[in-house]
């Protein structure tokens, strides 16, 4: 699939949690990180996105098993694309931690952030819950019916 037909999205770490959480698969989370398995998202990561996703996914509140939490990591290197954060200094965070997933989200023109905390981050297009992500890629006929492969 050509770059201009693919959708590239940085995928904050509540997500990933959500998707775990789901039971039968069909939350809006879980269908998120089921379209970057399936190649429908190109996810947007760097080493600190990817050590946070450890860090939260490890913490003993969380009954994440360390295969599920090294398989999403893994999945996020071998789907994704590497890339440099943005300075974006004009912008403000309630959680600074947050920071690193807009400036990755603003590497790449036309990227999406992916939260369930919108308001932690700018009022800005493509700053998106899971549910808009699955909508957008709906209206895009992107999402691919796997039982037509």
């Amino acid at each position: 699939m050509p770059d201009a037909d693919k959708v590239f999205a940085v995928i904050d770490t509540n997500v990933i949690v959500s998707s775990f959480f789901s039971k039968d698969g069909t939350s809006y989370p879980a269908q998120v990180i089921s379209a970057i398995l399936k190649g429908d998202i190109v996810p947007l990561y760097n080493d600190e996105i990817l050590a946070e996703y450890q860090e939260v996914l490890y913490r003993p509140k969380f009954p994440f098993t360390k295969m599920q939490v090294d398989t999403i990591v893994s999945a996020f290197k071998d789907y994704g694309n590497k890339v440099i954060r943005v300075s974006v200094e004009e912008e403000s965070f309630p959680d600074p931690d947050d920071i690193v997933f807009y400036e990755v989200k603003m590497s790449k023109e036309d990227a999406y952030l992916v939260t369930g905390n919108i308001k932690h981050f700018p009022k800005k297009p493509l700053v998106v819950t899971p549910k808009e992500m699955v909508e957008i890629l709906e209206r895009k006929n992107i999402i691919r019916d796997e039982s037509l492969q």
